[in-house]
């Protein structure tokens, strides 16, 4: 049986626990809160601002696209 993800206890199958993976709909409540409250946060690496990259410029006269465009 898997352990609920708020409180630990145990959590039955989806089959007779429509609130699985969490053992009660009020720990499933409380999850989405902390979602909501942005408790939790995705890890995301910010760019650095000197991290040798050169970001892309195009040459003057040539538009971002890169190619030719027949008019």
């Amino acid at each position: 049986m898997a352990k609920c993800l708020v409180c630990g206890k145990p959590s039955a199958p989806r089959a007779v626990n429509p609130a699985f993976p969490f053992c009660s709909d009020r720990c499933r409540q409380v999850d989405l809160g902390k979602w909501l409250g942005e408790e939790y946060r995705i890890p995301v690496k910010a760019p650095q601002e000197d991290d040798g990259e050169v970001p892309f410029q195009p040459r003057p006269g040539e538009d971002e696209g890169g190619g030719d465009h027949d008019s």
